[in-house]
């Protein structure tokens, strides 16, 4: 060893400090796994909110959301103390019953909704949406002038079937040339509105011509008959322009003069109409059920 100005050279010790994981660490790859993990939560999230229906989604909510907690020390203690979330599920002597909702439906600790509460809910939620359809078409037609003049032509009611929206005549004011089903403009546009306000119904639709009592026909034959039910594949025709899957359109008919408006005097103008049925999925509330 060389000596340094008569003495030993003095000994350097070097510290080197060795970072684990790489030159930027592992934190990152913490990190990017909780993103990924959220990521999934939240596309689950978006899969269930599209194949879950609004009844099915109203559970779900409900049944985080308990409506009574009980007080119970017995078993696991906590918001159930020690009970299931089943149907008939019992709580502690002298609580009140915990009330389970499915499909959105309350039920007590005596069992499920019945079949009434059941048909009842379903009808009322169908009800709330051809109210909201009917409301949606007749702000169409106060704020679109070319078809305003018609609203007197379209009268909106609820039958057995379901939501009937008719298309009639007018004295003075027709929806089609005399004779023909060719579509004028003005029937066109009030056909296209009506399409778009019931365009995100699930509902299938029935569509029907209907004509007076006067004799039609010539020499090829074409009668009332034909003519209603060129009439009624006209609409139907303007309904599928609008956006309307074919699929839900399922009947499209010609009844002539069979079915008029006002028996009493089948010539009327208003027997000249043009009726579509949007057909109810769940059946008539019973007078005993309605609000």
């Amino acid at each position: 060893m060389a000596e340094h100005e008569g003495g030993p050279a003095p000994i350097i010790v070097k510290r080197v400090k060795k970072v684990a994981g790489g030159h930027h660490g592992g934190a990152w790859k913490v990190a990017y796994a909780d993103f990924v993990t959220a990521m999934m939560a939240f596309f689950l999230l978006l899969w269930l909110l599209n194949v879950t229906t609004d009844v099915q989604k109203v559970g779900v909510a409900d049944y985080f959301a308990p409506t009574s907690l009980s007080s119970s020390r017995s078993g696991a203690g906590g918001i159930l103390g020690g009970q299931t979330l089943g149907v008939g599920a019992k709580v502690g002597e002298g609580q009140p019953p915990v009330a389970i909702v499915q499909f959105g439906l309350p039920a007590t600790g005596a069992g499920q909704p019945t079949a009434e509460d059941v048909a009842k809910a379903q009808a009322e939620r169908e009800q709330q949406a051809f109210d909201q359809a009917k409301a949606a078409m007749e702000v169409a037609l106060e704020g679109n002038p070319q078809i305003a003049a018609l609203k007197e032509n379209l009268v909106i009611d609820m039958t057995p079937d379901g939501m009937r929206i008719q298309l009639i005549d007018k004295q003075g004011g027709s929806l089609f040339p005399s004779g023909s089903a060719a579509m004028p403009a003005r029937t066109l546009a009030l056909i296209v509105q009506i399409g778009q306000a019931i365009a995100t119904l699930p509902n299938n639709i029935s569509i029907s011509g209907h004509t007076d009592a006067a004799p039609f026909g010539n020499a090829t034959g074409y009668t009332n008959w034909e003519l209603s039910s060129d009439r009624a594949n006209s609409s139907r025709r303007a309904l599928l322009n609008s956006g309307i899957s074919q699929n839900r359109v399922t009947q499209v008919v010609g009844k002539a003069d069979t079915e008029p408006l006002t028996p009493d005097d089948p010539f009327k103008a208003e027997n000249r109409r043009i009726s579509i049925v949007l057909l109810r999925n769940s059946p008539v509330l019973p007078p005993s059920l309605r609000k």
